[in-house]
């Protein structure tokens, strides 16, 4: 059973940066595409990032490309979301996903997820 956790999430002033984390365990973590989604409230969960396998692919959302960066460290088990330039609009829930396969946007391709992490950027 795979199992992630996640961690890094607070209150910031917009224009401010956060870095979450989210550690893997179970199996091998290389064996997974991973993946950042948000959920704010009253709103849908919605994709914001994903990393392919090798950590050689990344992808984003338009809304977050250019101030958001995913990563991971296979030695580590651990996938990074380094979040620059925040603005209120992003203070959401944070979950990270993995998926046993290539990367996806879709929620629903995921078979693992985290229990989130609260991000709130105050104005």
């Amino acid at each position: 059973q795979v199992q992630l956790a996640e961690s890094g999430g607070g209150t910031v002033q917009a224009g401010g940066s956060l870095r979450l984390s989210c550690a893997v365990s179970g199996r091998t973590f290389s064996t997974y595409s991973m993946a950042w989604f948000r959920q704010a409230p009253g709103k849908e969960r919605e994709f914001v990032a994903t990393v392919s396998r090798s950590g050689s692919t990344t992808s984003y959302a338009d809304s977050v490309n250019g101030r958001f960066t995913i990563s991971r460290d296979n030695g580590k088990n651990t996938v990074y979301l380094q979040m620059t330039s925040l603005k209120p609009e992003n203070t959401s829930i944070y979950y990270c996903g993995a998926r046993p396969s290539t990367t996806s946007r879709r929620q629903d391709e995921y078979d693992y997820w985290g229990q989130g992490t609260q991000v709130t950027v105050s104005a």
